[in-house]
């Protein structure tokens, strides 16, 4: 299993997944998820080297995923993560959404598009994971009509 929960074999009938992705796509355009891709986008932004990792929330040597980036520009401890000795990860997602003010679902969809998604492509290199993610979180923004509004001055 991945660092998100995802699995291959999508447990259950296909109403669940489809439940599963409105989930996604309901936290997504709340208020919460608007005000998390905004924040993430301006995370990834102030990143001074441009390179995020697969796979765990930061490394020894300092460097991070997506929502470790965020973490850390919020000053937030990650939870932690459990591995057992089939290398097998147990995230307590309750906490990481609550981490981030999120639904824990959305939380595993930016873990799972952070590891995952990239790969069907082959390799990615972190500068690539980057700019991925930098325009996968952007792309979730939708613009308010204030800020469609033209300045009046």
């Amino acid at each position: 299993m991945s660092r998100s929960g995802y699995t291959d074999d999508c447990d259950g009938e296909g109403a669940d997944l489809a439940m599963w992705r409105g989930v996604i796509a309901s936290a997504t355009r709340g208020k919460r998820g608007q005000r998390f891709f905004r924040d993430l986008v301006a995370a990834l932004d102030a990143m001074p080297v441009k390179r995020l990792v697969a796979n765990d929330f930061a490394t020894p040597e300092g460097e991070v995923c997506a929502l470790g980036c965020l973490a850390r520009q919020k000053g937030a401890a990650m939870p932690a993560v459990e591995r057992d000795e089939f290398d097998d990860i147990d995230i307590d997602y309750d906490a990481l959404g609550a981490t981030f003010n999120i639904a824990h679902q959305l939380a595993q969809e930016v873990m799972y598009m952070n590891d995952e998604y990239g790969s069907w492509r082959g390799a990615e290199t972190p500068e690539q994971r980057w700019a991925r993610m930098r325009a996968w979180a952007a792309k979730q923004i939708r613009i308010t009509p204030d800020e469609l509004k033209e300045d009046s001055e």
